[in-house]
């Protein structure tokens, strides 16, 4: 276990106790802390401490107690998945909605990497045990295809086209409102929301570079159906952007309007294509997948109140 001690300065009076804590901690997140601080792990003046909301007071003597991390053992899980395209090195999956891609504190099973562990003999090894094989992630309720690396060296040629944005990303969202403009391009910097840390918002501060281009594929009057072409690769990069122009996703339960129409479990946004270089053969690859059968019946539902 490990504990540490602080002294709080006068700056940091009538701060909250896990806002004063992730500024000392920032390598662990302000709802670990907040776990930690309700398990009783926080001490002030040596008095157990299990509110968050308690304000800190110059001098106050805080100790804190940092259980050892959990030793992890992820385990194969017979799931199936629909493998677009597979060699030696790589793969090509198309991830249904509702399945994480990879383990997480509280999320050990039924994810994407459950899935492949059972399914393939070898996965990169770079990302460490939690996420064997991934390069690159998609929201849990966002579907569609999604590059894997069985092959330590696959897996850097994929990332460093990540990098370089040279590999051809497209979605499917449909939007709220009607999108007057045929195309558009949204550059604005994303990063965590100032207030709400479960949610990513466009920002000034310590924002991200983020470009997202759309092109509009049809309209209905209330409603707008999109390809949005990534250029780079944030957090909720699309469902952040649309909701930025006030065009947030249809079933989006974070950034959309509060009373949904549909009833559904999810954005509306699939990874419908994705192109690159392959890593090891150096030849050019482009796979497409279509939209889900959920998504299709609201396109009809539309159609049919024309």
């Amino acid at each position: 276990m490990d504990i540490q001690k602080f002294v709080v300065d006068e700056i940091d009076e009538d701060k909250r106790l896990d806002l004063y804590l992730s500024k000392q901690l920032e390598d662990m997140s302000r709802s670990y802390i907040q776990k930690l601080i309700e398990k009783g792990k926080v001490k002030i003046n040596n008095q157990e401490m299990k509110t968050k909301k308690y304000k800190v007071i110059e001098n106050d003597e805080i100790i804190i107690e940092i259980p050892q991390p959990e030793v992890l053992k992820i385990e194969p899980e017979n799931i199936p998945i629909e493998m677009v395209y597979e060699d030696d090195d790589l793969l090509v999956v198309n991830k249904p909605q509702g399945m994480v891609v990879h383990p997480a504190p509280g999320n050990y099973h039924k994810t994407l990497v459950n899935a492949l562990m059972y399914h393939c003999k070898n996965l990169s090894s770079i990302n460490g045990v939690i996420r064997p094989g991934i390069v690159h992630r998609i929201d849990k309720d966002t579907s569609g295809l999604l590059m894997v690396a069985k092959s330590d060296q696959a897996h850097k040629g994929l990332a460093e086209q990540l990098k370089e944005h040279s590999i051809n990303r497209r979605y499917i969202a449909l939007v709220h409102g009607n999108i007057k403009e045929e195309t558009g391009t949204i550059c604005a910097p994303i990063g965590r929301h100032p207030v709400d840390r479960l949610k990513m918002a466009v920002v000034d501060r310590n924002g991200k570079e983020a470009t997202t281009h759309f092109t509009v594929l049809k309209r209905w009057k209330e409603y707008t159906l999109i390809e949005a072409k990534l250029e780079t690769g944030r957090t909720h990069q699309i469902r952040v952007h649309m909701a930025y122009i006030k065009h947030p996703l249809v079933g989006d339960p974070i950034y959309g309007p509060k009373k949904q129409k549909f009833r559904l479990n999810g954005q509306l946004l699939h990874a419908r294509v994705i192109g690159f270089i392959h890593p090891i053969k150096e030849e050019c690859m482009e796979f497409t997948a279509d939209l889900p059968e959920y998504f299709r019946d609201i396109i009809r539902i539309l159609d049919q109140k024309k």
